[in-house]
């Protein structure tokens, strides 16, 4: 019987401290990863995290700051990473944004797209120069998931500055899986579309019918599909699969070929 198998591996996720980077970030011990949890503002929510998955699964579980926006930061993360016990990252899940309020282009504030695409495309540049060399030098391979949005491909009403960013995003994750192809490390992204949450269910907010009605599964998909898309991206099953943009979004979001 297949099993996504991450026995052996480190991942690195950012904003691990988040809603959906916790459920990832439970998803990836369950299959056997040892963790580096990134934060920025959630120290008391990465530090309470870890100690759940060391109790729960007794995986090796770092926790590490970082501004992911700025390149000494994440470089000062990666210096920690590597001297620490749980030693460098085999797989890098980029998780971490920032999101402002919805607002129509004419009404955001410039220095929204400027922060957008800090978070969005210049993280995973940063990621890259601070954590792929060692990938590299490994030369076991590697994974890079990166959580793009269903926005990126609608591009629907007061999403200006999300959904550029975003789609500056999957040309910098396509660029990379060609560089990064030649040393079988592989970079895909995952959109999630409105995505079931703690939040959700802690306020009975699950359904969202006017949104479910554009949804041909006519639901919203779970913080747990998404994070399961991303083991299976991070594991062995997905050796062969590199510059994908896989929407987890029910069917809203179809690529064309």
């Amino acid at each position: 019987m297949l099993t996504i198998d991450l026995r052996g591996q480190t991942a690195l996720i950012t904003g691990a401290s988040g809603m959906l980077g916790r459920v990832i970030a439970r998803v990836f011990a369950d299959c056997g990863a040892n963790l580096i949890l990134h934060y920025y503002h959630g120290r008391e929510q990465a530090e309470a995290l870890a100690g759940e998955l060391r109790s729960k699964t007794g995986r090796r579980i770092l926790t590490a700051y970082a501004d992911v926006t700025d390149a000494e930061s994440v470089a000062e993360m990666q210096r920690k990473v590597a001297g620490s016990a749980v030693g460098m990252p085999d797989i890098l899940v980029h998780n971490a944004v920032i999101q402002y309020e919805q607002k129509p282009l004419l009404e955001q504030p410039l220095a929204d797209f400027d922060s957008q695409y800090g978070s969005c495309v210049m993280q995973t540049v940063h990621m890259a120069k601070a954590f792929v060399p060692a990938m590299i030098k490994k030369g076991a391979g590697g994974r890079i998931v990166v959580i793009n949005t269903e926005c990126a491909a609608l591009c629907e009403e007061g999403w200006s500055a999300y959904s550029a960013a975003k789609r500056g995003l999957d040309g910098i994750v396509r660029v990379l899986a060609k560089e990064l192809g030649p040393n079988g490390i592989t970079v895909n992204q995952v959109a999630p579309g409105w995505t079931v949450t703690e939040n959700d269910r802690r306020n009975h907010t699950e359904s969202r019918p006017d949104y479910e009605a554009t949804v041909p599964l006519r639901r919203r998909g779970t913080d747990e599909e998404i994070a399961q898309m991303c083991a299976f991206l991070a594991s062995p099953l997905a050796s062969f699969t590199t510059g994908a943009y896989i929407p987890v979004s029910g069917g809203r979001v179809m690529p064309g070929i």
